[in-house]
């Protein structure tokens, strides 16, 4: 049997029903049986936890190492320090930095910049390279935002050059902890901070919140003659960085989100906020969650992996809409560009692997592939639209150095399996194969001699075969189960999008059912457009469409029902919204499975 899901083509798919039910709190609270039924199976067992307001947010004297990053910001502001902030080259990394500059900023600070190492150029984090360039700026202080934690030799080159250091990042730690002068990181040894989830963004604001505490119970505001600074005027930075990183939205983190959307419906955003969607043909109004990480966080993304992410930095901190609307078409732009060259890398990976199958070669469990003509600026994309099809670890590598002697590798991997702890166990088993890595569970970045790339693949599938169970294999999809013909309806719709933030470990709910197939086309090359029935009468009908199909297969098929999983959603056409299923997944569907 064929199955397609999303762009999936495989043999099997699992569809999985939640079946959490709702606790008494939660049958008492003023919300519809959907509703009760959604959170329940999202662990939500107190009606409280879907209150998002500011005042249930976390405080930051939880997080270890804050009192001495504190006394660090606040000595900077007494003596007027020079102090330099150095990010990372993504979205987080790129809102991190501008609420750090603007915060301190509004503070007091005069003296306070950015510095971000080019991926081409300086790789990741605060290497004794990137410490070079910094120190000729004569900075008294280092802050790292969303990097840093691994910066061991980084952080010892800062201290000889008489620089202090205070590192923010939300990164796991290795084995040595830098000797900074202060560290921030609710992953690190010893921090009971109850949200680890926490973006690199949200150390940053957290780091804030901390200081500016600090300087109103000192009474700076007053001494120094400014208004108290209204941090909530970041949360937007705060909520983009927090979606477009992934990670987990724990209560604490959807409070975040949650207050950075309302700002920017309302608008009231930072301007390059606004100039970005504009370029992107979006009306602040209506944006959701999603957006944030499918909109904005590619085009602030695409300066990174193609130029520099300064260009983004820098459209963030405009207060001016018209200042920053020609750095915003400027990262539309290079998005543009992105996306055509990550799909050529696409096109191309597929076709190998593709021919790996036809072969009837065994595709390994642990997928790595290199081109010299790989843009190591994209490969990490690369490996995640493999890591969907193919439903493995993925692992692409391109040039590292013009001589073509050191690869570089961005890792993509999946449920049930944990990339940096499986490169900790490769690094173990091989000593001097890699040159450095790190990551997370789900991502992770590398280095290796390409003479040894050919070593280094056999050794990762061997590694993933060891630690990944079989069944992770097979692609599954949680389903919120059968949707009543009452709740088949546009009301049901608003009323869900009415529920965000929905996100990582929060998902946005979608059902499974079987409907039948009144009527289908492809449009735009490979989607499928439909019109789906609850009953072969076709009386009750909705539309619906399924992106990035196998057209080969569904363009002339003729079949009468249909196995979906869908989500609900307003789709708004010339100022009207009508009903339509997203479909996540579809097959023809066998009464006998």
């Amino acid at each position: 049997m064929t199955i397609l899901c999303k762009d999936l083509l495989i043999n099997m798919v699992a569809i999985i029903r939640r079946q959490a039910m709702p606790n008494e709190a939660l049958q008492n609270a003023d919300l519809s049986p959907l509703a009760q039924r959604v959170f329940a199976a999202r662990g939500v067992n107190d009606p409280q936890q879907l209150d998002t307001s500011l005042k249930h947010l976390l405080p930051p004297d939880g997080l270890k190492g804050m009192a001495e990053a504190v006394n660090l910001l606040e000595q900077a502001l007494k003596q007027q320090q020079n102090v330099l902030v150095v990010g990372d080259f993504d979205a987080d990394g790129a809102t991190a930095c501008a609420v750090s500059v603007l915060a301190l900023r509004s503070f007091g600070l005069q003296q306070v910049d950015f510095l971000v190492p080019n991926r081409f150029d300086y790789g990741y984090g605060l290497t004794p390279e990137i410490v070079s360039v910094a120190a000729q700026r004569t900075p008294d202080l280092l802050i790292t935002v969303d990097n840093g934690i691994s910066s061991v030799q980084g952080v010892e080159a800062a201290l000889a050059q008489g620089m202090q250091v205070l590192i923010t990042d939300h990164h796991l730690p290795g084995d040595e902890l830098p000797a900074a002068n202060a560290i921030v990181n609710p992953n690190q040894p010893g921090c009971t901070f109850a949200s680890k989830n926490l973006a690199g963004v949200g150390v940053a604001f957290y780091l804030m919140l901390a200081l500016r505490t600090r300087l109103r119970q000192n009474d700076w505001f007053a001494k120094i003659g400014i208004a108290e600074p209204n941090l909530a005027q970041l949360l937007d930075l705060v909520a983009l960085g927090t979606v477009a990183d992934v990670v987990s939205l724990d209560f604490n983190n959807r409070i975040l989100v949650q207050q950075g959307l309302q700002r920017i419906r309302a608008g009231h955003c930072r301007a390059g906020i606004l100039a970005l969607l504009k370029v992107a043909g979006s009306q602040p109004k209506s944006i959701q969650s999603t957006d944030l990480g499918f909109i904005l966080a590619p085009r602030l993304n695409a300066a990174g992996r193609l130029d520099d992410i300064s260009i983004g930095i820098d459209c963030l901190l405009h207060d001016n809409l018209n200042d920053a609307m020609p750095l915003a078409q400027q990262l539309n732009d290079l998005n543009i560009e992105r996306r055509s060259i990550e799909q050529s890398i696409t096109d191309e990976a597929l076709q190998g692997l593709e021919k790996l199958i036809a072969d009837k070669q065994n595709l390994p469990w642990g997928l790595c592939l290199y081109s010299s003509d790989w843009h190591q600026g994209v490969i990490g994309i690369v490996a995640a639209r493999l890591k969907e099809k193919y439903h493995r670890p993925v692992i692409i590598f391109a040039d590292a150095d013009d001589a073509g002697l050191q690869i570089k590798g961005s890792a993509r991997s999946i449920d049930g399996f944990h990339i940096r702890d499986a490169l900790v166990v490769l690094a173990a088993r091989y000593p001097n194969l890699l040159h450095k890595f790190g990551g997370h569970a789900m991502a992770a970045g590398m280095s290796l001699s390409k003479a040894d790339f050919e070593h280094f693949a056999q050794a990762f599938d061997e590694v993933v075969r060891e630690l990944l169970p079989e069944q992770a294999l097979t692609p599954h999809l949680l389903s919120d189960g059968a949707l009543s013909e009452h709740d088949l309806q546009l009301a049901t719709a608003l009323d869900l999008r009415a529920m965000a933030p929905w996100g990582k470990d929060f998902p946005y709910p979608q059902f499974d059912g079987v409907m039948y197939l009144v009527d289908h086309r492809i449009v735009g090359t490979k989607h499928l457009k439909m019109v789906l029935s609850l009953n072969a009468k076709g009386d009750k009908c909705f539309d619906a469409i399924a992106f990035n199909v196998d057209t080969s297969y569904w363009a002339d098929a003729v079949i009468k029902q249909v196995q979906v999983v869908y989500s609900l959603e307003a789709n708004e056409f010339r100022g009207e919204a009508n009903l339509q299923l997203l479909i996540s997944h579809i097959e023809p569907y066998n009464p006998f499975r």
